[in-house]
């Protein structure tokens, strides 16, 4: 089975939003969280969906599931404390729905909306050939690494640098085993899935995806996403990798 687990527990403080957390901003009067679920959801490869929401908002989100039809939305889990322990219990859902049998699981940012039918097949076909899928999204510009002190530490080749995003995918029960691990070990916050990866020198294998598969974290993202969904819409622009 290819389920994907939609993390959707931050509270949007980057956004300064007035009255509700920035997945539930809407665009075209719809949250930007459907956005991104209706991508999942409207995809033949995927066969279920966890939703991983703030425990308040688990109404509003159970409400959506059936306004939208998300008929692949096969559970709505509370998010834990950190990033990391909301994917965690959105993996242990996982495990309790599917079984950890040749189950993969794409764990997607509600809020990257942009995401793309291509990148979803390209990352679950990435899985069964290597075992882990990280989308990632060419640097156009230079990157420099700094020291303690503020000063330039390195300049690493654009040739061989990408940008993380999501999903980042893997079978369930090795991803599960990183988690468990990592908590055994006392680490509960790390940034991402893949850190908490690269973090036990596991094998990671990445997927060019588009540049447009952005995160909405700021006020101006919000802006670039609308302006980028109006555009295609209009069928102006093709996704750019």
């Amino acid at each position: 089975m290819n389920i994907a687990i939609i993390f959707a527990g931050g509270s949007g403080t980057r956004m300064h939003v007035k009255d509700r957390p920035k997945q539930f901003l809407l665009v075209h009067g719809k949250p930007i969280i459907v956005h991104t679920i209706e991508t999942f959801q409207n995809h033949p490869q995927i066969d279920g969906i966890i939703v991983v929401c703030i425990q308040d908002w688990i109404p509003y989100m159970e409400e959506m599931k059936y306004r939208y039809r998300l008929e692949k939305i096969i559970s709505i889990v509370p998010g834990g404390n950190t990033g990391q322990l909301s994917i965690y219990n959105g993996l242990l859902e996982a495990k309790e729905r599917c079984g950890t049998s040749e189950t993969i699981v794409l764990i997607h940012d509600g809020v990257r909306p942009l995401i793309d039918a291509d990148t979803i097949s390209r990352n679950i076909k990435c899985v069964k050939e290597n075992g882990v899928a990280i989308t990632c999204s060419e640097v156009r510009e230079t990157v420099v690494l700094i020291a303690d002190n503020n000063s330039v530490a390195d300049i690493p080749s654009r040739q061989n640098s990408r940008i993380a995003k999501a999903p980042q995918s893997f079978w369930l029960k090795d991803i599960l085993q990183i988690h468990q691990k990592a908590l055994a070990d006392g680490i509960t916050n790390s940034i991402d899935s893949c850190t908490l990866m690269m973090h036990y020198n596991q094998k990671m294998t990445i997927v060019n995806g588009s540049s447009d598969n952005i995160k909405i974290t700021t006020p101006d993202d919000f802006y670039t996403f609308r302006a980028l969904y109006d555009a295609r819409e209009n069928a102006q622009l093709e996704p750019s990798l």
